[in-house]
């Protein structure tokens, strides 16, 4: 889906898995995620990934908001395993949680068949004028979660920029 503006905003893309930060390249989604972005009209500053850790992903999701983007979305690790720390980590980053988008995503996700997304405790929220999402690492929860979330960031992103209507 395209959008109407030229340029939704700049973005960010934070894969949070263990293999790709021990050298195993088994990434499919940061490039997903960068294409389907570039769809709907964002400026993919860069994909980056990071360990299974609360550190790194805060790290990355600081560094982002610093970075002045509009949008940084990270993929992976919002599961129930001990090791699914990104929305723990989210968590310490966000000034405001917005939890419709998550049960929006979440939601979709499951009407998808997409299990990760309907059972991800992933969060959505503010950070300073930056919009942090929480997405499931699977590529059915990425490309669903895409479609549910491009509408939603592009008025969220209006909005903290006072261009909303």
């Amino acid at each position: 889906m395209k959008t109407d503006n030229p340029v939704a905003g700049r973005a960010l893309v934070v894969i949070v898995d263990d293999r790709i930060t021990h050298g195993d390249d088994v990434d499919s989604t940061g490039p997903l995620v960068a294409e389907l972005l570039s769809e709907q009209g964002f400026l993919v500053d860069a994909t980056v990934a990071v360990a299974a850790d609360e550190v790194e992903i805060r790290n990355a999701l600081n560094t982002a908001v610093i970075g002045g983007v509009d949008l940084v979305i990270s993929v992976g690790c919002t599961g129930v395993s001990p090791r699914d720390v990104a929305p723990d980590a989210t968590a310490e980053v966000l000034d405001r949680e917005l939890p419709g988008i998550s049960e929006a995503l979440r939601s979709s996700g499951l009407a998808a068949g997409a299990l990760d997304a309907g059972l991800s405790r992933g969060l959505v929220g503010v950070s300073g004028s930056t919009l942090v999402v929480n997405l499931a690492g699977s590529r059915a929860a990425v490309r669903d979660g895409m479609a549910t979330l491009g509408p939603l960031a592009v008025h969220v992103i209006g909005e903290l920029s006072g261009l909303a209507e």
